[in-house]
């Protein structure tokens, strides 16, 4: 299945998210490939440093989507708005999207500008099941942030609104740039945690 993780907002930790979940599906024993498509080649990057460390397994990555009815395994779509055109293509071929949001009014006004240029794009054609999930949120005990930007998901039907949350977390900012998935780096940690519950919620 290909799925595009994307969002039209920056700063949502959208690549910091593909490359976990990636490392989580290889984990369980799937076939995966990350298609990196967006500019800034974050995912390209944290996977040379898998090789040039040596730390299996491996990621595999490509910079191309797949001819129609070639992609095999999982495929893990990770797209930069400042190229629209590859946003556009990967809109066009996805079986599911995955939108990560931050606690926050302009992302949830994003989320909504997002819907709209996936519904143009897939015009009268079969929607893609689409997912959104509260990503960076806030840890704070009496935030309130999370809660209502949930809420407000909940509220668009075109998607569904998943309820496991990504919280801010050191965790992963330090794995990443170590090349390793959280899991990989402290198995029974929190961030690990909140891994497991949101891949299980997007993949079942």
């Amino acid at each position: 299945m290909l799925t595009l993780y994307a969002n039209l907002k920056g700063g949502t930790g959208k690549s910091t998210v593909v490359f976990n979940m990636a490392m989580w599906r290889i984990a369980q024993g799937k076939t995966v490939t990350v298609c990196d498509l967006d500019p800034q080649r974050t995912v390209t990057d944290v996977a040379m440093i898998r090789d040039e460390d040596g730390i299996e397994p491996a990621l595999k990555v490509v910079h191309e989507l797949p001819a129609k009815g070639k992609a095999r395994g999982d495929w893990l779509i990770d797209v930069g708005t400042s190229d629209m055109d590859a946003v556009r293509a990967a809109i066009a071929v996805c079986g599911q999207i995955i939108i990560p949001v931050t606690p926050s009014q302009a992302d949830l006004w994003a989320t909504q500008r997002f819907l709209e240029i996936v519904k143009k794009e897939r015009g009268k054609g079969k929607m893609p099941k689409i997912k959104a999930f509260i990503n960076r949120a806030d840890t704070h005990p009496l935030a309130r942030e999370n809660d209502e930007t949930l809420e407000a998901l909940d509220t668009l039907k075109q998607i569904e609104a998943l309820a496991p949350m990504m919280m801010q977390r050191m965790a992963f900012r330090r794995s990443f740039s170590e090349g390793l998935a959280v899991f990989e780096m402290e198995s029974k940690g929190k961030a690990a945690m909140e891994l497991d519950a949101l891949g299980e919620a997007i993949y079942g």
